[in-house]
């Protein structure tokens, strides 16, 4: 559209000026020259404008000063046009300023003519305008196409993030309530004859554990349906006693020791807590051979830091396989904390999260300490 769009502005130009200055018969030998100095280059101002626009609106200032037949200088216009709607600041600042000498030279000398000043000043004015009004368009259409480009971006990485959060989510959820599961059912039958109530407490953890997972997974995909406050809630602290209770019925001796709280704490950094303790501990049940396994939860007032550490095989727990470990260093990375896995100094495994309090959330509340 635009390579159609220039040849005719600079035809239109060049007609308007030419045909002008040949009408009312016989004139000078200059008047035909000027008038096609002062029109054709116009054809050329995107590629070189402040030259044409100094060929342009010198050819028009001597034609005005030599005599021509007063015409309307479309061919300034269209230059002036053009510097106001594509140049940078101080381009326009000079155009405005060769423009304006010009301008003054043709009307005042030889003779002056202040209805010409006027008439000439209105028509500049005019196109400064438009070219002014082009410019604050095109301004305007590429911000939005911007912000809406940003916008685009930002959906689509939200969508990732609450993708990656749901995988993380199930993943965290049905390892855990299965690996709990399989100990129990293979636990199960051999105490059936022995010891027929650790056996029904057995059989009784595996139903438990396996309606704790549905709920769960009800609230992990239930926001994707109905985005209600009931389908969001997320398990945090609170649920700690809980977790551990579970684990311990598998035979495992879990020891939970959570600090007092003496800030707030964040609904995604607790979530966040949750799901690191509970990863750890069914990578535990399922890959440690451990007897035992301690969970400490500590406040520094700033940030919670949270160990799980057990008495089990140690370097082989290092690597178990899935992405246990990566989805606990996501988690504490996307609250803005660190973890640290690998085997402790004394045997077994540790795991260790540093999990940040934003400023924000530092209200004092109290949350009594639980030792088990």
């Amino acid at each position: 559209m635009k390579r159609l769009a220039d040849p005719l502005i600079a035809l239109a130009a060049v007609a308007a000026t030419v045909l002008p200055a040949l009408a009312g018969g016989p004139h000078s030998w200059w008047v035909l020259p000027l008038a096609l100095a002062s029109s054709v280059p116009v054809l050329w101002r995107d590629r070189a404008l402040l030259p044409v626009g100094l060929i342009v609106g010198t050819a028009t200032t001597v034609s005005a000063s030599l005599g021509a037949p007063p015409l309307l200088p479309v061919g300034p216009m269209v230059c002036l046009y053009t510097f106001a709607a594509r140049a940078s600041l101080p381009t326009r600042l000079l155009g405005l300023g060769v423009t304006g000498a010009g301008l003054l030279l043709s009307v005042l000398y030889p003779r002056p003519d202040l209805e010409v000043l006027r008439y000439l000043a209105v028509a500049y004015i005019f196109a400064y305008a438009l070219g002014t009004s082009t410019r604050a368009r095109r301004n305007q259409a590429a911000a939005l196409a911007e912000r809406d480009r940003r916008v685009a971006g930002e959906r689509e990485a939200a969508v990732l993030r609450e993708r990656t959060r749901i995988s993380r989510d199930l993943h965290d959820i049905v390892t855990h309530a299965v690996g709990i599961m399989i100990v129990q059912a293979e636990s199960g039958p051999l105490l059936v004859r022995s010891d027929p109530a650790r056996a029904d407490a057995a059989f009784e953890a595996i139903a438990a554990t396996g309606r704790d997972a549905v709920v769960q997974l009800r609230r992990a995909v239930g926001g994707l349906r109905l985005p209600d406050d009931d389908a969001l809630l997320q398990p945090g602290l609170v649920q700690l006693p809980d977790l551990a209770r579970r684990v311990r019925a598998t035979g495992l001796d879990v020891s939970l020791e959570l600090a007092e709280m003496a800030v707030a704490v964040p609904e995604d950094v607790g979530v966040a807590l949750y799901r690191i303790v509970q990863e750890a501990l069914t990578n535990v049940v399922r890959h440690a051979a451990a007897r035992s396994v301690r969970v400490i939860v500590d406040c520094t007032g700033e940030a919670l830091t949270v160990t799980v550490i057990d008495d089990g095989r140690g370097t082989a727990t290092a690597d178990p396989p899935g992405f246990g470990i990566v989805g606990m260093r996501e988690r504490a990375q996307a609250c803005g904390g660190t973890l640290r896995a690998g085997p402790a100094a004394g045997g077994g495994f540790e795991v260790t999260a540093f999990l940040p309090i934003p400023l924000a959330a530092m209200a004092l509340f109290s949350l009594p300490a639980v030792g088990s």
